[in-house]
C-alpha cells in the first residue's frame, strides 16, 4: 500500500520518473505505515468467544452484527438466601454484576442477546432473566457507570469514551449453572448497509478511500493488529486491491475504468498457474442464522485437489457469501496468468493499482509491478475476472433459538388437602406461570398482616388455567365417566397428558378444581390451548365435600410438586388470611392473590360408609375412619390414626330437638327417634374436626 502513496508523492516531486522511483522505494516503508503483510485477519470464531483477557482486541464494528465482545469488569458473585420451605434446606440464588465491550467505535444500540446460545433477550427487547441492562454506545461525552464508580470509587472509573459496552447489574445465575454465561450480542452500529467505502474510509481516516458501488455487507466487524490488517480482511476475500489516490489510497475491486497500452510483443512474458485449487469455501456470519458461522464452497472440476478456506468477518446472506466464494474462484484461477509487458516513456504516468487494457484485446488486467529498466516501463500485470454468475446457495435448516415473549405472571394459591407426611399448619403453595411460553420465573414474597417476607423464587411453570362451564356433581367412589370438563389453559404451550389407573393410583394428573381435587385419566386437546378432560377421579384426598358446589370459569391447577411453591414464612393459619405477591421478568407491577386456609390439610378427613339399624330399642350407628396420612393401603389391615387420640362427636337431630355424644370408637348406641332423623358424625382430630358425614334414619328402612 505505501508503494502506492510514494508513488504519488514521487510523482509530485520529481514528475513520472520520480513516480517511477519512488513506486520501488515504497516497498521498503510499506510494512512501517500499515503492519507487516504477514500478520494474520481475525477468524470469525474469535467473534463468537467471550474473552476477558488483557490486550484482546476490540472490533469496530459496522452494520449490524453478532459479537460475544470482552468482559472489561466484573464483581464476585452475589449470594441471597432465601425460605427454604419448613423442615428444607435454605435456598440460596447467585447473581453477578459485569460489563463488557463490544465496539472500538460509537453504536446505535444492541438488539438481541444470547446467553449459552439461548435467548436471553429478545427481539422486542423483552428479558427471559432477571437483571438491570444499561448500555453505553460508545460517544466520546458518555460518563462512567454508577454501579462501577460506587465499587472502585468515582474517581478511579473509567468512561471508556469511544467505546461501546454494556453493563448487567445482578444478573440471576441460575439458568446458567450459578455461573456469568458466555454471552453474544446483536449490535446495530449502523442504520445503513454497510459498503467497502464505508469501512475503510472510516478505518483509514481519510487517507484510504474506496470507489464508488460494489460490496454490499449487513454488518461487518474490523479488528488486527494495524489499519492495514483490517482493510485487508475485507478487501482481501472480496478481491479488492490498492491503487494511488492523490496524497491517499484507493481501494479499487473489479472490473471498472481502464488505461489503454499498446503491446507490440517485444519483451513480453507470460506465466500460468500450475496450482489451481479445487475448491473455494468462504466462512461468514449467517443473517439467516442468527449470525451463527455459514460457510459457501464453490468447486472447480479438474483443480489441483488444493483447498481454501477464506474467513470472512461479515454478516451477509448465503446467496450474497457464494457469489463472493465464486468470484475467489474465477480470481484464483486468473490470478496465475501474469503477464509483464515493456512500455515506452508514454507509460510514465502507470501506476500500481491501475487497470490496463491492452489495445485489440479483450479484458483488463491489474498492474501489479511497475519499474524503470534500461529506459523502459516495464509492467507487471494480473487478469482482472469478470462478473461471474453466482452460484446456487443454500442456507440449510437453521436451529435457532426461539424467542418467546416472557408474558405477565400468573398466580394461584392452592390450600393442599392431607399429604403423606403429617403436617401441623395447613400447607399453601403458590403456583406461578406466564401468560406466555417464554415465562421462567418470579420473585414471591407473602405477609398474613405484618411485613412482607421474602418467600424466594417460584418454582417451574405451572400448568394454569379456567374451566369453561361449571363441573357437575360426580361420585367419589368409582370412576366418573359421565362428566367431561373443558379447560382453557393460559397459552398453547401448556400440555396435558392420559394417565392409566395404576398412574392415577400413584397420583398423576391430579388438579385442583375449585375446592375439588380431581384426578383425569384422559385428556384430549380441542383446539389451541383448550383441552377436554374425561375419566375423571373425584373427590380425591378427601376433598369429595366440594364436588357439588362448582361454578362456571373455576380456576384450574394442575398439582406437579416440581410446580409447587411451597410457602411457610409467615406460616399459614386457619381463619388468617394469606396475600402472595409475585414480580415476573415482564410484570409492570406485582400480582397478587390472597387465602385463608380452612385447615383442609390438618384435620381429619370425613368417615365414610355410615350405617344405621335399630333393634326396636335403640339406634345403633357404624362407620369406617379414614386418616390423614397413609393413602396407599400397603399393608391391608388397617389405616394409622394420624391424631393424638381417636375420637369422634355424633349428633342426632330429630325437629328441634339436638343429641350430642362423644364416642372413642366408630361406632355408637343412640336413644330409637320416633321418627326420621339425621345423624352426622365428626372425627375430632389433633389440630380441628372433619367435615360431618350425614346419614338420615327412617324408621320404616333402617331396620
Amino acid at each position: 500500500m505505501a508503494t502506492i502513496v510514494l508513488t504519488a508523492v514521487g510523482g509530485a516531486l520529481g514528475g513520472p520518473i520520480g513516480a517511477a522511483i519512488g513506486a520501488m522505494a515504497g516497498q521498503a516503508v510499506d510494512n512501517a505505515l500499515f503492519g507487516s503483510r504477514g500478520a494474520e485477519g481475525p477468524r470469525l470464531s474469535d467473534l463468537q468467544v467471550q474473552t476477558s483477557s488483557y490486550g484482546t482486541a476490540i472490533p469496530k464494528l459496522f452494520g449490524t452484527i453478532r459479537v460475544a465482545g470482552t468482559v472489561i469488569w466484573a464483581t464476585d458473585l452475589k449470594e441471597t438466601g432465601g425460605s427454604g420451605g419448613k423442615g428444607q434446606p435454605t435456598q440460596y440464588s447467585y447473581s453477578a454484576s459485569f460489563a463488557v465491550a463490544l465496539s472500538g467505535r460509537p453504536i446505535r444500540g444492541v438488539k438481541r442477546i444470547w446467553a449459552e446460545g439461548k435467548l436471553l433477550r429478545g427481539a422486542a427487547g423483552d428479558w427471559k432473566t432477571r437483571t438491570r441492562f444499561r448500555l453505553y454506545r460508545g460517544d466520546e461525552a458518555q460518563a462512567p457507570d454508577p454501579l462501577i464508580a460506587s465499587i472502585v470509587g468515582i474517581g478511579n472509573a473509567p468512561a471508556h469514551r469511544g467505546v461501546a459496552y454494556a453493563v448487567f447489574e445482578d444478573l440471576a445465575l441460575a439458568d446458567f449453572g450459578n455461573r456469568i454465561p458466555s454471552l453474544t450480542f446483536e449490535v446495530e452500529a449502523d442504520d445503513v448497509a454497510v459498503t467497502m467505502g464505508m469501512v475503510v474510509e472510516t478505518l483509514g481516516e481519510g487517507a484510504v478511500r474506496a470507489e464508488a458501488g460494489g460490496l454490499v455487507l449487513h454488518g461487518f466487524a474490523a479488528t488486527g493488529a494495524s489499519v492495514r490488517d483490517a482493510v485487508d480482511a475485507l478487501t482481501g476475500p472480496t478481491g479488492g486491491w490498492y491503487a494511488a489516490d492523490g496524497g491517499g489510497v484507493l481501494v479499487r475491486r473489479g472490473p471498472g475504468p481502464v488505461r489503454v497500452v499498446r503491446d507490440d510483443g517485444t519483451a513480453a512474458t507470460w506465466r500460468r498457474a500450475r496450482m489451481v485449487p479445487a475448491d473455494v469455501t468462504i466462512a461468514y456470519h449467517d443473517v439467516d442464522r442468527d449470525y451463527q458461522i455459514g460457510m459457501q464452497q464453490v468447486l472447480r472440476p479438474g483443480g489441483a485437489g488444493r483447498t481454501v478456506r477464506i474467513d470472512l468477518p461479515a454478516a451477509m446472506r448465503a446467496a450474497d457469501a457464494a457469489g463472493i466464494a465464486g468470484d475467489a474462484a474465477a480470481r484464483m484461477l486468473l490470478a496465475g496468468e501474469v503477464r509483464t509487458v515493456t512500455l515506452g516513456w508514454d507509460a510514465l504516468d502507470v501506476a500500481a493499482g491501475d487497470r490496463i487494457a491492452i489495445a485489440g484485446e479483450t479484458g483488463s488486467w491489474r498492474a501489479r509491478r511497475v519499474r524503470v529498466e534500461a529506459l523502459t516501463v516495464v509492467v507487471e500485470l494480473v487478469r482482472i475476472a469478470g462478473a461471474t454468475l453466482p452460484p446456487a446457495a443454500l442456507t440449510g435448516v437453521p436451529v435457532l433459538a426461539a424467542d418467546v415473549p416472557a408474558g405477565t405472571t400468573r398466580l394461584q394459591l392452592v390450600e393442599l388437602p392431607p399429604g403423606e407426611a403429617l403436617s401441623d399448619a395447613p400447607a399453601v403453595a403458590a403456583v406461578t406461570a406466564g401468560s406466555a411460553a417464554g415465562w421462567r420465573r418470579a420473585a414471591l414474597m407473602a405477609q398474613d398482616g405484618g411485613g412482607w417476607r421474602d418467600v424466594g423464587t417460584s418454582a417451574a411453570a405451572g400448568v394454569i388455567g379456567r374451566v369453561a362451564a361449571a363441573m357437575r356433581d360426580g361420585p367419589a367412589t368409582i370412576e366418573d365417566r359421565a362428566t367431561v370438563v373443558e379447560v382453557a389453559l393460559l397459552h398453547d404451550g401448556m400440555t396435558l397428558g392420559d394417565a392409566d389407573a395404576d398412574m392415577l393410583d400413584h397420583g398423576a394428573n391430579a388438579a385442583a378444581i375449585g375446592d375439588e381435587i380431581v384426578q383425569f385419566g384422559r385428556a384430549e386437546r380441542v383446539g389451541p390451548a383448550r383441552w377436554r378432560l374425561s375419566r375423571l377421579w373425584r373427590g380425591r384426598r378427601g376433598t369429595e365435600w366440594a364436588s357439588g358446589g362448582h361454578g362456571a370459569d373455576e380456576a384450574f391447577v394442575l398439582l406437579d410438586p416440581a410446580t409447587l411453591r411451597m410457602v411457610d414464612d409467615p406460616a399459614p393459619a386457619i381463619a388468617r388470611s394469606l396475600t402472595v405477591m409475585a414480580t415476573g421478568i415482564a410484570d409492570e407491577d406485582v400480582v397478587q392473590a390472597m387465602i385463608v386456609p380452612d385447615g383442609r390439610g390438618i384435620v381429619p378427613p370425613t368417615p365414610v360408609h355410615v350405617t344405621l339399624h335399630h333393634d326396636g330399642a335403640a339406634l345403633h350407628i357404624a362407620w369406617v375412619r379414614r386418616a390423614r396420612s397413609g393413602w396407599w393401603w400397603h399393608d391391608a389391615i388397617d389405616v394409622p390414626l394420624g391424631e393424638e387420640r381417636e375420637a369422634y362427636r355424633v349428633v342426632l337431630v330429630e325437629g328441634d330437638v339436638m343429641l350430642t355424644i362423644d364416642v372413642a370408637g366408630p361406632t355408637a348406641t343412640l336413644p330409637l327417634p320416633a321418627g326420621p332423623a339425621t345423624i352426622e358424625i365428626i372425627q375430632i382430630g389433633t389440630y380441628g374436626a372433619s367435615r360431618p358425614a350425614r346419614a338420615v334414619y327412617r324408621p320404616e328402612t333402617n331396620r
